[in-house]
C-alpha cells in the first residue's frame, strides 16, 4: 500500500510539471505552489511527530532560519540553489545543537520548549530586523512565478521520496519503536537519542528548504514573518487532517487544508477561522487517523457490500 501511494504521488507530482503549459493563469499556479509548500512543511513536520513520536512545536523556527539565510545570500548574489542548501545546512545545525538538549525533554514538556524556542527566535528578529525585507529592482523585474513553480514542485517531490525511503527502511523502523515506546525500543538496543537526532535533522533540513522556497517566492515581507507560530501549526493541521505517521497523509492534508483556507477567506471573511476550527476539531474527534482512516473505512465497507 505505501508502495502504491508513493508511485501514485510520483504520477500526479509529474502530472503538474506539465500544468505552466496547460494554463497561463497565475493565479491557478500560485495556488498549486502554496499546495506543494504545504506539502514540504506537513511531510517534514511528520517526520518527527509521526514516525519519532516528538511533537514539535517550534518547526517555524527552522523554517524561518532556512528563508532568513536563503534571503540574504540570494540577495547579494549567491545562486538560490546554493543559498537554499545553505538555509537547509543552517537549519540542521541549528536543530541538532538544540536537539542534543531538548530531547531531554519528554512528551508536553518538549512540546512546550520547541515552542518557545520558536517565539524567542520570531522576537529576536523582529527586534533586530524590524525592516521589511524586499528584493533589488533587478530582481523584481526577473521575477517569474513559473520559475518558483517548478522549484516547489520540485521540492515536494524530493520531500515525498524522502519520506518514502525513510518509511520503509531500518532507519524509519527505528523510529517508529522509538514513537510506540522509547524505553522498550532502548531495551532492545535501538539508539534512541541517534534516532530522534537523525529525524530532526531530516525534518529540519527539508523545513529550511521550504522556508528558501519562501524566501525566493515574496518580493517583499517582513524578515520576522517565516519564523510566526502559524506556519508550525499549519503543518501540525495538515498533518493530523490527512493522518499522522503517513506517507499520504500529510500530502492529502495539505491540498484539502489549503483548499478549506483559501476558499473559506474567500467566502467567510469573518468567520473563516471559526469555521476552520470548527472542522479540524470534528475530523479530530471522528477520524483521528484523519483522511487515511476514512479511506479505510470505505475500502472495508465497499468490501462487506461485495
Amino acid at each position: 500500500m505505501r508502495r502504491r501511494w508513493a508511485a501514485v504521488s510520483a504520477v500526479a507530482l509529474g502530472a503538474l510539471a506539465l500544468l505552466p503549459l496547460a494554463t497561463p493563469r497565475e493565479d491557478i499556479l500560485n495556488f498549486v505552489f502554496l499546495v506543494l509548500l504545504g506539502i514540504t512543511l506537513a511531510e517534514s513536520w511528520n517526520i518527527v511527530a509521526g514516525y519519532a513520536g516528538q511533537v514539535n512545536l517550534g518547526h517555524a523556527a527552522f523554517f524561518g532560519l532556512g528563508a532568513l539565510l536563503t534571503r540574504r545570500l540570494w540577495t547579494t548574489g549567491t545562486p538560490i540553489v546554493a543559498a537554499m542548501l545553505a538555509g537547509a545546512v543552517l537549519a540542521t545545525g541549528f536543530a541538532v545543537v538544540i536537539g542534543v538538549a531538548a530531547f531531554r525533554l519528554r512528551g508536553a514538556y518538549f512540546a512546550i520548549g520547541t515552542l518557545a524556542l520558536g517565539e524567542i527566535l520570531r522576537t529576536t528578529v523582529s527586534n533586530v530586523l524590524p525592516e521589511i525585507s524586499t528584493l533589488p529592482a533587478a530582481s523584481i523585474a526577473a521575477y517569474r512565478l513559473t520559475d518558483r513553480y517548478y522549484a516547489a514542485l520540485v521540492l515536494a517531490a524530493v520531500t515525498v521520496a524522502a519520506v518514502a525511503a525513510l518509511a520503509s527502511s531500518r532507519l524509519g523502523l527505528g523510529m517508529r519503536a522509538i514513537r510506540e515506546d522509547e524505553e522498550a525500543a532502548a531495551a532492545s538496543g535501538v539508539g534512541a537519542l541517534r534516532l530522534k537526532l537523525a529525524a530532526l535533522a531530516l525534518s529540519t533540513g527539508l523545513a529550511g528548504l521550504a522556508g528558501g522556497l519562501f524566501a525566493y517566492y515574496h518580493i517583499s515581507y517582513y524578515a520576522s514573518h517565516p519564523f510566526g507560530p502559524q506556519w508550525t501549526f499549519d503543518a501540525l493541521l495538515m498533518t493530523y487532517i490527512g493522518g499522522v505517521g503517513t506517507l499520504h497523509g500529510p500530502l492529502l492534508g495539505a491540498v484539502l487544508y489549503v483548499v478549506l483556507k483559501e476558499y473559506l477567506a474567500v467566502r467567510w471573511v469573518d468567520l473563516h477561522l471559526l469555521i476552520f476550527g470548527a472542522l479540524f476539531v470534528a475530523i479530530v474527534l471522528l477520524l483521528p487517523g484523519g483522511l487515511v482512516q476514512a479511506a479505510a473505512r470505505v475500502r472495508r465497507l465497499l468490501r462487506r457490500r461485495r
